[in-house]
């Protein structure tokens, strides 16, 4: 089993992978790369680490009906609970999140955006969506590249 891929088995992975697969792979690994690269420089630039940006992010950007405790946040953003504790601590102390109790369960704790955070997120969105009106197209033709090399991969293999 590949970490992180529930769905994969050993057996889907191709025996051979080819020198055009192994390109397009890398190309498409360059391009997701290089939005993160922009990404990360945007949140330094705005004074706040990638990684609080990325729990901005989450915060605004869950799914209907998620709530934002920190067990949730936690899962979206692919770390450990004390991690995700850490980055709420850390944007707590620059204003752009609270915490609050619940009003259905006062045990449960949520994390919400402050004005402060609402800006900051607002103003690294707005960022964000305009490089990938630039560097969007290629990262989805990579994207396009590798997945139909992969479909067709799988058929030569049946």
């Amino acid at each position: 089993m590949i970490p992180g891929n529930r769905n994969a088995h050993p057996d889907a992975i191709p025996a051979e992978i080819s020198e055009a697969g192994y390109r397009q792979l890398a190309e498409f690994r360059f391009r997701i790369r290089q939005f993160l690269h922009f990404s990360e420089e945007a949140a330094r630039a705005c004074h706040i680490e990638p990684q609080q940006h990325q729990l901005l992010l989450a915060i605004k950007g869950l799914p209907d009906g998620a709530r934002p405790t920190v067990t949730a946040l936690s899962h979206r953003l692919c770390l450990r609970h004390h991690s995700t504790v850490e980055l709420i601590n850390r944007l707590v102390e620059q204003g752009a999140v609270v915490r609050r109790h619940s009003d259905a369960d006062h045990r449960e704790v949520l994390i919400e955006l402050t004005s402060c955070g609402e800006e900051l997120l607002n103003q690294l969105s707005g960022l964000l969506l305009q490089e990938l009106r630039f560097t969007g197209p290629a990262l989805a033709v990579s994207l396009l590249a590798v997945v139909n090399q992969s479909i067709e991969s799988r058929r030569r293999s049946q």
